[in-house]
């Protein structure tokens, strides 16, 4: 179970954000909601929330056995709700700081076990039957304008409007996620708007820096140049595999992520290619170390030594017409290693496409359709096989197939910022087994954003 944060603790930083706010009026909104670019370059703090329930329901499906970290066959209906408040304060000429309280109850389908590929993006891996509390995202964000043309920068949750520099320093410190920085993509990035799986909201073979809610402390920094962007983070990784606490011995515990982005448009149309390289080192075992030993296979926590994975990621993107576009992610990691953080994939080969509703007059809208396709390394299939638990998957046995899974989307636009969203995804050999699936899971998702 999740630590909580206790009113007690809440109470001071609440008050906190109330003077703050009390000292410096927010800014005067478009007829749409919006802060304009005029006001939102001066705009000395902002708030935003965002709340997301989402319900899903798993068929009955063909199963000739059952493990610790399987889907269960019979059937299942679980749901999982979030809300976050969001406030950001201007600091000095370019800086800005950033606190996420987020709240979350419910559990995924099986406790979010049972697909590497998951099918909820919004199941925290440490589910709770009472709402629970905690700051996610505490971090400041500096941003030196280095000259070139003036860009004009959208306000979101975690930034400011206004206008910058296209050419630009920028370093974020604090605890975010990953996510924040590296890896995103315009129609596969947000499991509360977009796609759901796992898998297609980030790349499923980067175990990226995170604990059991998403979140990790460290530093990143970008550099965009034009049609060009660098960044490198370095990120705490946590103490056990999924767990909450970070391994304080920074000199063997850490996590490294490197991305060069370039923008560009074909016939007018916008796209971006992504290349990430990434490099963790926590006390994961090795495959054959573990098949090697029984005692350690079966007990995780007699792992003492240090070891690294390290993985490289294609990400892509591109609008083929103002209403569609196409994306497709590719990822590779050298599968000696466990999972440490996010999932159980050693290749992944996604591609999808996002439409807009505009030709039945429903341009606020979205349809989404794409393909997943998870596979794991020889040994990372015996170590399955042997009994070893991943962090979402493992049956004790194995019959190995390719996780391949289908979802498909329509997002309904309904009024303001409130959509509602029904989904459905298929997955054939659910956790990489032959002997299990396919599985239909179903899925309705309300969102709402201020």
């Amino acid at each position: 179970m999740m630590p909580r944060i206790q009113p007690s603790n809440v109470a001071p930083v609440a008050a906190t954000l109330l003077a703050l706010a009390g000292a410096f009026p927010p800014a005067p909104l478009r007829a749409d909601g919006g802060a304009t670019n005029a006001v939102a370059a001066n705009e000395r703090w902002d708030f935003h929330a965002q709340g997301t329930f989402v319900g899903q329901a798993v068929l009955p499906f063909h199963a000739d056995y059952a493990g610790p970290g399987s889907l269960r066959s019979r059937g299942e209906v679980k749901e999982t709700s979030s809300v976050d408040l969001i406030g950001g304060l201007r600091l000095w000429h370019g800086a800005e700081a950033r606190v996420d309280g987020l709240m979350w109850q419910g559990f995924g389908l099986s406790d979010a076990r049972g697909a590497a590929g998951f099918p909820n993006g919004e199941a925290f891996r440490k589910g709770t039957e009472i709402p629970n509390v905690t700051l996610s995202r505490v971090f400041v964000r500096q941003v030196i304008g280095l000259g070139g043309t003036e860009e004009d920068v959208e306000a979101g949750p975690l930034n400011f409007g206004g206008k910058r520099d296209s050419t630009r320093l920028t370093i974020t410190a604090g605890k975010m996620s990953a996510k924040d920085v590296f890896d995103a993509n315009a129609y596969a990035n947000d499991p509360r708007t977009q796609f759901m799986n796992w898998a297609l909201m980030a790349n499923g073979t980067w175990d990226y820096p995170a604990d059991a809610l998403g979140f990790a402390p460290g530093v990143a920094i970008e550099l965009d140049c034009g049609d060009w962007s660098a960044r490198y983070g370095l990120f705490g990784v946590m103490r056990t595999s999924n767990g909450v606490g970070v391994d304080r011995n920074w000199d063997d515990a850490r996590a490294m992520v490197g991305e060069i982005e370039h923008r560009h448009r074909i016939a007018e149309h916008p796209g971006a290619v992504r290349v990430l390289v990434n490099y963790n080192r926590a006390r994961m075992r090795r495959y054959d170390d573990a098949l090697a030993d029984p005692a350690l296979l079966a007990d995780p926590a007699l792992q003492k030594a240090y070891h690294g994975k390290i993985g490289v990621g294609l990400n892509l993107e591109q609008e083929l017409t103002h209403d569609l576009g196409a994306f497709s992610r590719i990822g590779w990691n050298d599968g000696n290693t466990e999972p440490w953080m996010f999932t159980d994939i050693d290749r992944t080969y996604t591609a999808g496409l996002s439409l807009k509703g505009t030709a039945w007059g429903r341009g606020a809208d979205t349809v989404g359709l794409a393909g997943i396709r998870n596979e794991l390394t020889g040994r990372h299939q015996s170590f399955l096989a042997a009994g070893g638990q991943g962090i979402t998957v493992g049956e004790n046995q194995l019959n190995y197939g390719p996780e391949e899974i289908l979802e498909t989307y329509y997002r309904f636009h309904i009024v303001g910022e409130l959509s509602a969203t029904l989904d459905y995804q298929f997955v054939n050999h659910p956790a990489y087994n032959r002997d299990r699936g396919p599985a239909h899971v179903f899925g309705l998702r309300l969102h709402w954003e201020y």
